[in-house]
Order: structure tokens, then C-alpha cells, then sequence
């Protein structure tokens, strides 16, 4: 579908434009070439292919980056592969994370391992990582600004201007006291706005009592002395789920308030190399958290690190993990349960009516954690998922 601003701007979707999953947007702008985001689509969601793309790969200028989720970023090596050669651009942050994200995708990929490397050291020379809240100079008139979107570490909403007409692309939005993360900016009035909807028919919860409710439900679900299993994004959940879980274990009121949940009785296991890779450099990237976030750091408490937090790096520690009987939590990518280590530990454990599984995120149609939700029916089962309005966390 194009969308005509008069004669100098056109807008096509090449994807997530009637689905969640695989964005990808072009905008041609004074003759310039633009693409915002090049996701991979997920569960039955489809994409247009890259070879009946209005634009071939080498013919385009310029890749924004919203942010570094696989559903933004994940075609970067198919691009590549066709002939982009153009500058990628996105925020500080969010360059930080584009090497693990996609080198890890690449290891699902069919690409041979000395291409995976060459394309991996192209995309770091093309890229570049750009100041929030500054206005640039682009290309034949064109100017981009950067907003923070509060989705995750990294993510902004994008502002492009000309002569007459300004275009923002919001990426994915966060909500405003996101673990962490600075509240979403909002940008100046524009012309044409392409922007997130996948929670567009709904109203999230007050975000300030959600650590409380996290406490409850993990209470409820480990009653019984059993595992729970959280499906979790490597990037972005995770780190929400590990300060808010630092919260429950380290503040006074909250361990009061959840004294089942305090020391060493309920142990977290981050079953995720690549979500050990990607928590190590959020730490890292301190500058870029909010204030309540480096105040507690400032104070000698951790906000993503608490002392019953094991990292499971090997197979086989991974291993020994599936023989655990439990109590504890183990959070695990993939978060729509499609892949990852998430899924040896369902199918040693799914069946145990001890454990209980605690959906965090979206699941997509077509993706198995869409059908543990939809087609689940243990008696007595705790099967929480964001979607349910009454008990929405994220």
C-alpha cells in the first residue's frame, strides 16, 4: 500500500504493515532511498520477499534502526547478502547490540560460517549510533531526529523532515515506568505517522503495582514446590524480569510482604547464552538508564543482579538443569517457546502439575506458546499471559 504526501514523499510497506512480527518500511524521500527496519517475520506472519521489493537491496540509501529485536533487524543478512551497501543508522545503544543479536540468529541460518563473519564485520563498519534528541543532516534536504521509545534498551521512534513535510516511524512503544528504561519521548507534530499497534486495542495496567503482582504470582506458582518455566526475549524481558525480581528479593517491604520468595529458598536460573551476553552488556550501558535505575546502583544494589541469579552458559549445565526437581524459576528464550532451550525444558517438565508456565510477552500466531495458550487445559493449571486484561504485567 503507498501513501502519497504530495510529489516528493511516498510511503511502501514491505512488511508488518497487517502483522506483529517482520517491519519493514520504505520510504522514498527527495529522490533518497530509505528503509526503516528489516525484521524477520515470525510464526505465520509473511513478508514481502526481497526480490519483488519495489527497490532491489543495492539501491538503497539509508537503514534505520529502531531497535535491536530480531522482528526489526533479523533480514540485515539476507539485505546484506542481495547488495546493500548503504549506511545503517540507529541509536548508541542500540549499535552495542546488533553484533550478539544477529550473530546468534545467524547460527539458525544457512549461511556458511565465513559468510556469517564477513557479513557480521560489514554491518559493524556500515553502521552508525546517533545522539537522542538532536536533529541531523541527512541527504538532499532531509533531516532525522531520534526520540527515545521506551520499548527497550536502545529503541527510538524516528523523525524524518524535508522542506514541507515530516514523517515519524515510532518502531515499537514501551509504556512509561518500564524497569530501567527513561520514559518514551514525544515527538513534535507531523505530517504522516506510521506507528506500533499491537496492544492498540487495549489499556495496560498501572505499571507501578506490577513488581507486587509478579510476587503474587510467582508465591501462587511455586506453592507447590515446582519449577516455573518463563519463555523470555533474550533482549528486553529478561532484564525487565531480573529487576523486578531484584526488587522482590532485596527490598524490605516487598520480602515482607512475599517471605517465600526471600534468600536463597527460590532460585532464578537464566538458561540463555545469548540473554547472559546481552544482560552483561545492559549492565554496561548504565548511561542509559533511568534515574531510579542508577540511583540503585549508586546505593551498592545491582538492579540485574541479586545472589540466588545463576547464568546456565553450557549444554551441559543446561543439561543438569532439565534433571532440577525444583523449586525455582528458570527463565528462557525463545519467548514464543519456537525454539531455544525453553523447549527442552517444557518437554521434561510440561507435564508435571507442580510446574507452571508464565507467558511475559506476546506469542504470535502460528507459534507454539500461542497454542500452549489457546489449547491448554490441565485442571488447576496457573497459565498466565499478557494478552488477559484482568492480569497484565507486560
Amino acid at each position: 500500500m503507498i501513501y502519497g504526501l504530495g510529489v516528493v514523499m511516498e510511503l511502501i510497506h514491505l512488511g508488518g504493515e497487517k502483522t506483529v512480527t517482520g517491519s519493514c518500511h520504505l520510504l522514498r524521500f527527495n529522490g533518497v532511498n530509505i528503509l526503516v527496519d528489516c525484521g524477520l517475520a515470525q510464526g505465520s506472519d509473511r513478508v514481502l520477499p526481497m526480490a519483488e521489493w519495489p527497490v532491489p537491496p543495492e539501491k538503497i540509501d539509508f537503514l534505520f534502526l529502531t531497535h535491536a529485536h530480531i522482528d526489526h533487524i533479523g533480514r540485515l543478512p539476507e539485505i546484506m547478502r542481495g547488495g546493500f551497501r548503504g549506511e545503517i543508522i540507529t541509536t548508541e545503544a542500540t549499535a552495542f547490540l546488533l553484533g550478539p543479536m544477529l550473530k546468534d540468529a545467524l547460527n539458525f541460518s544457512d549461511f556458511r560460517r565465513d559468510v556469517r563473519e564477513r557479513i557480521l564485520e560489514d554491518i559493524e563498519r556500515l553502521t552508525w549510533g546517533f545522539e537522542y534528541g538532536k536533529e541531523f543532516e541527512l541527504k538532499s534536504g532531509i533531516r532525522f531526529l531520534l526520540g527515545r521509545a521506551g520499548h527497550i534498551l536502545g529503541s527510538a521512534w524516528v523523525r524524518f523532515s524535508g522542506d514541507c513535510e515530516t514523517v515519524v516511524f515510532s518502531g515499537d512503544l514501551g509504556s512509561c515506568e518500564t524497569p530501567l528504561l527513561p520514559d518514551p519521548d514525544i515527538p513534535e507534530p507531523c505530517d504522516l505517522l506510521v506507528m506500533e499497534s499491537t496492544y492498540g486495542d487495549r489499556v495496560h495496567g498501572d505499571r507501578k503495582f506490577r513488581i507486587e503482582r509478579l510476587g503474587s504470582v510467582l508465591s501462587q506458582a511455586l506453592a507447590d514446590g515446582g519449577k516455573v518455566y518463563i519463555p523470555a526475549f533474550s533482549l528486553g524481558r529478561s532484564q525487565e524480569l531480573f529487576y523486578e525480581m531484584d526488587r522482590l528479593f532485596s527490598d524490605s517491604e516487598l520480602r515482607a510482604k512475599f517471605p517465600d520468595l526471600g534468600g536463597e529458598k527460590v532460585p532464578v536460573f537464566l538458561d540463555s547464552p545469548l540473554g547472559l551476553k546481552i544482560t552483561d552488556i545492559y549492565s554496561k550501558l548504565g548511561k542509559y538508564w533511568d534515574q531510579e535505575s542508577r540511583g540503585l546502583l549508586a546505593g551498592g544494589d545491582h538492579p540485574l543482579d541479586f545472589d540466588n541469579l545463576y547464568g546456565v552458559d553450557s549444554y551441559q549445565r543446561h543439561h543438569r538443569l532439565l534433571d532440577y526437581e525444583g523449586p525455582g524459576v528458570i527463565v528462557a528464550g525463545s519467548g514464543m517457546c519456537s525454539g531455544g532451550r525453553i523447549v527442552d525444558h517444557l518437554k521434561e517438565g510440561i507435564g508435571e502439575r507442580c510446574n507452571d508456565i508464565l507467558f511475559v510477552g506476546y506469542q504470535a500466531y502460528g507459534t507454539p506458546g500461542r497454542d500452549i495458550l489457546k489449547y491448554h487445559r490441565r485442571p488447576g493449571a496457573y497459565v498466565y499471559f499478557s494478552k488477559i486484561r484482568d492480569n497484565m504485567l507486560y
